[in-house]
């Protein structure tokens, strides 16, 4: 069976990375810049999963890159690192603001480990943070799943629809 995943990219400067990470994993990947993903596109590769990138934009910014809101009623799997994770919960009615203070480097995160996303992962790791906006507040469905001292949500997951989201970069071995 040929397995899949769209990535979505937003301007970050991980996207072949990702890809890369992907393909590590024994899945096909595809890479589209975000003006190009419309449902219909999205829809030719018959996906198992959405990746969207991170981005050097502020979701709430006039021109700041946008997605298609039917792309959430599309029940594809959806995993949004930093900006792709911010544009998630903007899309989907959640709140994005300016953050208390940047995060930026290695940073302590805390995972719930009951969530299929870090399942089977230490409750406590590295990870790599580089984001200045913040969720100030999640869409309605989404639970908190992981927390650095500075950022409450790190980590978001709605398991009923499969939409994931991380403030960091898990792509990034540093």
């Amino acid at each position: 069976m040929n397995q899949t995943v769209v990535i979505l990219d937003f301007g970050g400067q991980y996207n072949q990375l990702i890809a890369r990470r992907v393909r590590d994993l024994g899945v096909y990947c595809e890479i589209l810049p975000f003006r190009k993903a419309t449902v219909e596109k999205i829809q030719e590769y018959s996906p198992i999963g959405l990746i969207f990138t991170g981005g050097p934009n502020s979701v709430y910014a006039e021109n700041a890159p946008k997605i298609d809101p039917q792309i959430f009623e599309l029940g594809i799997p959806v995993l949004g690192l930093c900006y792709g994770c911010q544009l998630i919960a903007h899309t989907l009615g959640g709140k994005v603001e300016t953050a208390p203070s940047r995060e930026f480097g290695k940073t302590v995160t805390h995972f719930d480990t009951t969530s299929p996303l870090f399942q089977d992962l230490p409750e406590q790791g590295i990870s790599w943070m580089s984001h200045g906006d913040y969720m100030a507040k999640v869409p309605d469905g989404f639970a908190l799943v992981g927390h650095t001292d500075m950022c409450p949500n790190a980590a978001i997951a709605d398991e009923v629809r499969g939409f994931y989201g991380v403030q960091y970069h898990p792509e990034v071995n540093h």
